[in-house]
């Protein structure tokens, strides 16, 4: 077996790992980057940017279809299922190759390949060929789908976002398990294409939203386009000649079964760690088997490895595991030396339509954390002016600001044009501001954004309200 000592081992070339290697080639030349599989990131090759060509897809029939309010008729809709998935992976491919142009541009000295696990806390065996001695390690492993066992038994039928890219045309149905960003998304994309669908959860949330009023109008939405049952228990899944038939208790506890052509999870990712070996070292892990670690400097419980990315089961999104990427390469390359990172102002995103933002706190974090300390403005976009202007008026947002100081918090959103909001919202909670500040931007008319405006200044009345 082949024997190798370095400073940093970096395991994974994902979006955290990427950035975690030239964080750390910054403090040394003695590095090594493992990878399993194929080179790439989980974004480009299954995740936000196929995902997004299939939604783009969509949104062109879906806007097709509803012309008529513009005084527009269109006679005739024909989505080419073929051609609308082509388009999609070659367009993904493109992608990917981007990002194997920049992993190839790595020094090939510093790259291995084959699956790595821990022998102890500073040894790695790599495949059955290579035995690394690290004196500091970056675990950037990313993630996989992980869905219960009852929907293995559609087999075939059975496709996760690792897989549903592939298929040559699109299907006549398909039932989707998880309300969750990616059931959403895929969900809603897929119906919009022509696809008979139903997206199926068991809590009663949809897209990871928190405020009741949101949640409650986004059913009501989502509803108008597609079957979307939020409280149901799953009771089991058969595969036969027509496809996959499915059992299930609905919110009244009525059983009903259904018939679908596939079955696609969504019921969330697990971390890679599984298979690392990770009771041959010292780390302290947690109940989900995940290495305990420090959010601002990536170290875990034994100091000389680091966690980044999806891999540690925080947040996972590329902008995020690339932040924590470079801060696990760049405190793995001045070891001992330990400083805290960047870490920006929380923001997610669901593309569905209307869209879905979170920005800063969460609406739960914020009743934890200020109990009775603070005020929620909102503004309806139903009869906002540009929003109407577009026939895009539906969603609601809530803004949330601390009392006394007026800092500004968080806020959840449900509708036009979030993802261009909560941009601006993310800015004005990493830069601290306070909500007559955000109040004193400019804005434009007629735009949407005058409706974040009008949220503002209802949570400004109410700031006013509880000093008197």
């Amino acid at each position: 077996m082949i024997k190798k000592s370095v400073d940093v081992a970096i395991i994974g070339t994902g979006s955290a790992g990427m950035a975690a290697y030239r964080a750390a080639l910054k403090h040394t030349d003695k590095i090594l980057l493992i990878e399993g599989a194929e080179y790439g990131t989980t974004c480009a090759r299954v995740g936000c940017m196929p995902s997004k060509l299939l939604i783009a897809a969509s949104e062109a029939a879906h806007l097709t279809r509803h012309t008529e309010q513009f005084g527009v008729h269109v006679n005739t809709v024909k989505v080419d299922g073929k051609a609308v998935l082509e388009r999609v992976r070659r367009e993904r491919d493109r992608f990917v190759g981007f990002v194997l142009e920049s992993v190839q541009d790595f020094n090939d000295d510093h790259k291995i390949q084959g699956f790595a696990h821990f022998k102890d806390d500073h040894t790695l065996i790599v495949g059955d060929h290579t035995e690394i001695t690290a004196k500091r390690i970056v675990i950037a492993t990313g993630s996989r789908p992980f869905y219960p066992d009852v929907l293995f038994k559609a087999k075939e039928r059975l496709l996760t976002n690792d897989s549903v890219f592939e298929l040559n045309d699109l299907p006549e149905s398909v039932a989707v398990f998880g309300p969750g960003v990616i059931g959403l998304e895929l969900g809603q994309a897929l119906s919009r294409l022509g696809v008979r669908v139903t997206v199926f959860g068991r809590s009663g949330v949809v897209g990871g939203l928190q405020d009741n009023d949101i949640n409650q109008y986004a059913h009501k939405v989502f509803n108008k386009e597609f079957a979307l049952k939020t409280r149901t228990q799953l009771q089991d899944v058969r595969i036969n000649e027509g496809g996959v038939e499915i059992e299930y208790l609905d919110e009244n506890n009525q059983p009903h079964i259904e018939q679908y052509e596939y079955l696609l999870a969504a019921t969330g990712r697990r971390a890679n760690v599984d298979t690392l070996a990770l009771e041959n070292t010292s780390l302290e892990l947690d109940k989900k088997g995940v290495p305990v670690f420090d959010g601002t400097t990536m170290q875990t419980q034994t100091p000389h490895i680091f966690i980044a990315g999806d891999a540690n089961n925080d947040i996972p999104l590329l902008h995020e595991a690339s932040d924590e990427g470079k801060i696990a390469g760049d405190n793995a390359g001045h070891f001992p030396t330990i400083q805290a990172g960047l870490r920006r102002a929380p923001i997610a995103v669901v593309f569905s339509e209307p869209q879905i933002a979170q920005v800063g706190l969460l609406p739960n974090q914020i009743h934890a954390q200020h109990v009775g300390n603070y005020e929620v403005g909102e503004v309806s976009f139903e009869g906002q002016g540009r929003s109407r202007v577009m026939g895009k008026n539906q969603g609601l947002l809530k803004v949330y600001a601390q009392k006394g100081s007026g800092l500004f918090l968080g806020a959840e959103m449900f509708g036009p044009a979030a993802e261009h909001i909560a941009h601006l919202l993310a800015w004005a909670i990493q830069q601290k501001q306070t909500v007559a500040q955000i109040l004193d931007m400019p804005f434009y008319h007629p735009v949407i954004e005058e409706g974040v405006r009008t949220a503002f200044r209802d949570l400004n009345a109410k700031l006013k309200d509880s000093i008197q």
